[in-house]
Protein backbone atom coordinates (compact mmCIF):
# COMPACT_ATOMS: atom_id res chain seq x y z
CA UNK A 1 0.00 0.00 0.00
CA UNK A 2 2.26 3.15 -1.01
CA UNK A 3 -1.26 5.76 -1.01
CA UNK A 4 -3.33 7.30 2.06
CA UNK A 5 -6.90 6.16 -0.10
CA UNK A 6 -5.34 2.26 0.03
CA UNK A 7 -4.17 2.64 3.58
CA UNK A 8 -7.59 3.96 4.92
CA UNK A 9 -9.59 1.58 3.09
CA UNK A 10 -7.88 -1.36 4.35
CA UNK A 11 -7.93 0.37 7.99
CA UNK A 12 -11.28 1.57 8.45
CA UNK A 13 -12.29 -1.77 7.61
CA UNK A 14 -9.98 -3.56 10.17
CA UNK A 15 -10.70 -1.40 12.90
CA UNK A 16 -14.57 -1.52 12.35
CA UNK A 17 -15.12 -5.21 10.38
CA UNK A 18 -18.00 -2.95 8.19
CA UNK A 19 -17.27 -3.15 4.37
CA UNK A 20 -16.65 0.15 3.20
CA UNK A 21 -19.82 -0.23 0.93
CA UNK A 22 -21.89 -0.46 4.47
CA UNK A 23 -20.95 2.27 5.47
CA UNK A 24 -23.55 5.22 5.19
CA UNK A 25 -23.42 8.67 4.54
CA UNK A 26 -23.83 10.32 7.61
CA UNK A 27 -22.15 9.31 10.25
CA UNK A 28 -22.23 9.54 14.45
CA UNK A 29 -19.07 9.40 16.17
CA UNK A 30 -18.95 8.16 20.33
CA UNK A 31 -16.65 7.40 22.73
CA UNK A 32 -19.13 4.75 24.29
CA UNK A 33 -20.54 1.34 23.76
CA UNK A 34 -23.54 1.99 25.21
CA UNK A 35 -24.26 4.80 22.78
CA UNK A 36 -23.93 2.36 20.02
CA UNK A 37 -26.34 -0.52 21.60
CA UNK A 38 -28.86 2.76 22.25
CA UNK A 39 -28.86 3.47 18.18
CA UNK A 40 -28.78 -0.23 17.36
CA UNK A 41 -32.32 -0.14 19.87
CA UNK A 42 -33.95 3.44 18.61
CA UNK A 43 -32.69 2.51 15.13
CA UNK A 44 -34.46 -1.61 15.26
CA UNK A 45 -31.78 -3.01 14.12
CA UNK A 46 -29.61 -6.19 16.07
CA UNK A 47 -26.90 -5.07 18.46
CA UNK A 48 -23.41 -4.99 16.63
CA UNK A 49 -20.90 -7.32 18.37
CA UNK A 50 -17.96 -6.72 20.61
CA UNK A 51 -15.45 -8.23 18.01
CA UNK A 52 -14.40 -4.96 16.31
CA UNK A 53 -11.79 -2.22 18.00
CA UNK A 54 -14.43 0.20 17.39
CA UNK A 55 -17.65 -0.86 17.25
CA UNK A 56 -19.78 0.31 14.73
CA UNK A 57 -23.23 0.05 12.91
CA UNK A 58 -25.66 1.69 10.25
CA UNK A 59 -28.76 1.84 9.65
CA UNK A 60 -31.64 4.24 7.83
CA UNK A 61 -28.40 5.65 5.88
CA UNK A 62 -26.44 6.57 9.16
CA UNK A 63 -23.18 4.51 11.09
CA UNK A 64 -22.45 5.07 14.69
CA UNK A 65 -18.81 4.51 15.52
CA UNK A 66 -17.52 4.06 18.92
CA UNK A 67 -13.96 5.39 18.00
CA UNK A 68 -12.54 5.39 21.66
CA UNK A 69 -11.13 7.93 23.68
CA UNK A 70 -8.39 10.89 22.85
CA UNK A 71 -7.53 13.54 20.18
CA UNK A 72 -5.16 10.67 18.30
CA UNK A 73 -7.97 8.02 18.27
CA UNK A 74 -9.98 11.10 17.19
CA UNK A 75 -7.41 12.18 14.08
CA UNK A 76 -7.72 8.34 13.29
CA UNK A 77 -10.63 8.26 12.81
CA UNK A 78 -11.49 10.93 10.80
CA UNK A 79 -8.54 10.36 8.71
CA UNK A 80 -10.04 6.77 8.05
CA UNK A 81 -13.52 8.09 7.34
CA UNK A 82 -11.53 10.02 4.27
CA UNK A 83 -12.01 6.36 2.97
CA UNK A 84 -15.94 6.73 2.58
CA UNK A 85 -16.10 10.79 2.20
CA UNK A 86 -19.49 10.82 4.85
CA UNK A 87 -21.25 13.98 3.73
CA UNK A 88 -22.17 14.94 7.38
CA UNK A 89 -20.53 13.73 10.87
CA UNK A 90 -21.55 14.41 14.50
CA UNK A 91 -19.77 13.73 17.37
CA UNK A 92 -22.21 13.13 20.35
CA UNK A 93 -19.36 13.24 23.11
CA UNK A 94 -19.66 14.01 26.76
CA UNK A 95 -17.71 17.20 28.16
CA UNK A 96 -16.73 18.72 32.01
CA UNK A 97 -18.68 22.01 32.76
CA UNK A 98 -15.96 24.93 33.02
CA UNK A 99 -17.80 27.40 33.20
CA UNK A 100 -20.22 27.95 36.63
CA UNK A 101 -23.54 28.67 33.94
CA UNK A 102 -23.37 24.80 32.86
CA UNK A 103 -25.05 21.75 34.96
CA UNK A 104 -24.64 18.32 34.17
CA UNK A 105 -27.35 17.12 32.05
CA UNK A 106 -27.01 20.63 30.08
CA UNK A 107 -26.40 20.54 25.88
CA UNK A 108 -23.08 22.81 24.22
CA UNK A 109 -23.17 23.17 20.91
CA UNK A 110 -19.40 24.35 20.55
CA UNK A 111 -18.85 26.75 18.27
CA UNK A 112 -15.05 26.50 18.06
CA UNK A 113 -12.34 23.94 19.95
CA UNK A 114 -9.01 25.35 21.73
CA UNK A 115 -6.53 23.07 20.23
CA UNK A 116 -4.92 22.44 23.60
CA UNK A 117 -4.31 18.65 22.96
CA UNK A 118 -1.19 18.93 20.35
CA UNK A 119 -2.13 15.96 17.77
CA UNK A 120 -3.69 18.57 15.23
CA UNK A 121 -0.76 20.57 15.05
CA UNK A 122 0.32 17.66 12.56
CA UNK A 123 -2.59 18.74 10.36
CA UNK A 124 -2.11 21.94 10.71
CA UNK A 125 -0.28 25.08 12.32
CA UNK A 126 -1.15 26.21 15.77
CA UNK A 127 -2.60 29.37 14.85
CA UNK A 128 -5.38 27.62 12.10
CA UNK A 129 -8.78 28.05 14.41
CA UNK A 130 -10.14 24.38 15.03
CA UNK A 131 -13.77 25.00 13.73
CA UNK A 132 -17.10 22.94 13.02
CA UNK A 133 -19.14 22.97 9.95
CA UNK A 134 -21.18 25.72 10.12
CA UNK A 135 -24.73 23.92 8.20
CA UNK A 136 -23.96 20.84 10.39
CA UNK A 137 -24.40 22.66 13.74
CA UNK A 138 -27.11 24.65 12.61
CA UNK A 139 -29.28 21.33 12.09
CA UNK A 140 -28.20 20.38 15.27
CA UNK A 141 -29.12 23.44 17.10
CA UNK A 142 -32.93 23.42 14.79
CA UNK A 143 -33.20 19.94 16.55
CA UNK A 144 -32.66 21.09 19.91
CA UNK A 145 -35.72 23.87 19.36
CA UNK A 146 -37.76 21.55 18.13
CA UNK A 147 -37.70 19.70 21.33
CA UNK A 148 -38.28 23.13 23.21
CA UNK A 149 -34.31 22.17 24.37
CA UNK A 150 -31.81 24.69 26.02
CA UNK A 151 -28.03 24.50 24.81
CA UNK A 152 -25.17 26.95 25.57
CA UNK A 153 -22.78 28.15 22.81
CA UNK A 154 -19.16 28.58 23.20
CA UNK A 155 -15.69 27.25 22.60
CA UNK A 156 -14.85 24.18 24.40
CA UNK A 157 -10.92 22.94 25.28
CA UNK A 158 -9.27 19.82 24.16
CA UNK A 159 -6.28 18.63 26.04
CA UNK A 160 -4.67 15.27 25.90
CA UNK A 161 -4.22 15.22 29.67
CA UNK A 162 -6.94 12.95 31.34
CA UNK A 163 -6.01 13.29 35.55
CA UNK A 164 -5.83 17.10 35.73
CA UNK A 165 -9.09 17.80 38.44
CA UNK A 166 -6.21 18.30 41.09
CA UNK A 167 -4.01 20.90 39.47
CA UNK A 168 -5.06 24.14 40.49
CA UNK A 169 -2.33 26.00 37.97
CA UNK A 170 -4.01 23.97 35.17
CA UNK A 171 -7.86 24.94 36.02
CA UNK A 172 -6.86 28.49 36.51
CA UNK A 173 -5.40 28.26 33.21
CA UNK A 174 -8.84 26.81 31.74
CA UNK A 175 -11.03 29.51 33.24
CA UNK A 176 -8.96 32.02 31.96
CA UNK A 177 -9.46 30.46 27.90
CA UNK A 178 -13.27 31.43 28.79
CA UNK A 179 -13.94 28.13 27.55
CA UNK A 180 -17.33 26.50 28.29
CA UNK A 181 -15.98 22.91 28.87
CA UNK A 182 -12.87 20.77 28.46
CA UNK A 183 -13.31 17.28 26.74
CA UNK A 184 -10.47 15.42 24.74
CA UNK A 185 -11.73 15.06 21.12
CA UNK A 186 -13.77 17.91 19.76
CA UNK A 187 -10.90 20.45 18.78
CA UNK A 188 -8.99 17.26 16.57
CA UNK A 189 -12.29 16.56 15.19
CA UNK A 190 -12.84 19.58 13.84
CA UNK A 191 -9.82 20.35 12.41
CA UNK A 192 -8.84 16.71 11.02
CA UNK A 193 -11.99 16.50 10.01
CA UNK A 194 -11.35 19.97 7.72
CA UNK A 195 -8.36 18.55 7.02
CA UNK A 196 -9.66 15.71 5.57
CA UNK A 197 -12.96 17.70 3.63
CA UNK A 198 -15.13 16.37 5.82
CA UNK A 199 -18.18 18.22 7.36
CA UNK A 200 -18.08 17.69 11.20
CA UNK A 201 -20.15 18.98 13.66
CA UNK A 202 -20.49 17.95 17.62
CA UNK A 203 -23.30 18.02 20.16
CA UNK A 204 -21.81 17.41 23.91
CA UNK A 205 -23.22 16.34 27.17
CA UNK A 206 -21.98 17.88 30.19
CA UNK A 207 -21.39 14.94 32.34
CA UNK A 208 -19.47 16.53 35.10
CA UNK A 209 -18.31 19.76 36.78
CA UNK A 210 -14.29 19.22 37.39
CA UNK A 211 -13.65 22.61 38.19
CA UNK A 212 -14.79 21.93 42.23
CA UNK A 213 -13.86 18.35 44.19
CA UNK A 214 -17.70 17.78 44.41
CA UNK A 215 -18.39 17.93 40.69
CA UNK A 216 -15.66 15.87 39.52
CA UNK A 217 -16.86 12.53 37.66
CA UNK A 218 -17.36 9.47 39.20
CA UNK A 219 -18.61 5.91 39.00
CA UNK A 220 -21.93 6.62 40.32
CA UNK A 221 -22.08 9.79 39.24
CA UNK A 222 -21.71 8.43 35.25
CA UNK A 223 -24.08 5.58 35.41
CA UNK A 224 -26.85 8.46 36.29
CA UNK A 225 -25.57 10.88 33.48
CA UNK A 226 -26.09 7.57 31.08
CA UNK A 227 -29.34 6.84 32.76
CA UNK A 228 -31.10 9.93 32.55
CA UNK A 229 -29.63 11.51 29.59
CA UNK A 230 -27.71 8.92 26.97
CA UNK A 231 -30.78 7.87 25.34
CA UNK A 232 -31.90 11.57 24.62
CA UNK A 233 -28.49 12.25 23.54
CA UNK A 234 -28.10 9.84 20.88
CA UNK A 235 -31.94 10.60 19.56
CA UNK A 236 -30.86 13.70 18.63
CA UNK A 237 -28.00 13.01 17.36
CA UNK A 238 -30.05 10.68 14.94
CA UNK A 239 -32.82 13.38 14.27
CA UNK A 240 -30.12 16.05 13.43
CA UNK A 241 -28.50 13.64 10.59
CA UNK A 242 -32.65 12.76 9.36
CA UNK A 243 -32.82 16.54 9.37
CA UNK A 244 -30.31 17.07 6.88
CA UNK A 245 -30.86 13.85 4.63
CA UNK A 246 -34.71 15.15 4.66
CA UNK A 247 -34.00 18.44 3.58
CA UNK A 248 -31.56 17.50 1.49
CA UNK A 249 -29.19 20.18 2.38
CA UNK A 250 -25.69 20.02 1.45
CA UNK A 251 -23.48 20.69 4.37
CA UNK A 252 -20.17 22.83 3.48
CA UNK A 253 -17.48 23.59 5.67
CA UNK A 254 -15.54 27.08 6.14
CA UNK A 255 -12.84 27.44 3.55
CA UNK A 256 -9.40 29.12 3.86
CA UNK A 257 -7.31 30.26 1.21
CA UNK A 258 -3.27 29.33 1.48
Amino acid sequence: MTTKQQITDNWLVRYTRVPLEAFGEYVLLTNFNNYVDLFCEKCGVEPVAFDANMRAVTAEGITMINFGMGSPNAALIMDLLSSVKPKACLFLGKCGGISEKSKVGDYILPLAGIRGEGTSNDYFPPEVPSLPAFMLQRAVSTCLRDHGLDYWTGTVYTTNRRVWEHDEDFKAYLRRTRAMAVDMETATLFTCGFYNHIPTGALLLVSDNPMVPEGIKTEAGDNLVTRNYAGLHVELGIKSMKLIMGARKTVRHLKYEW
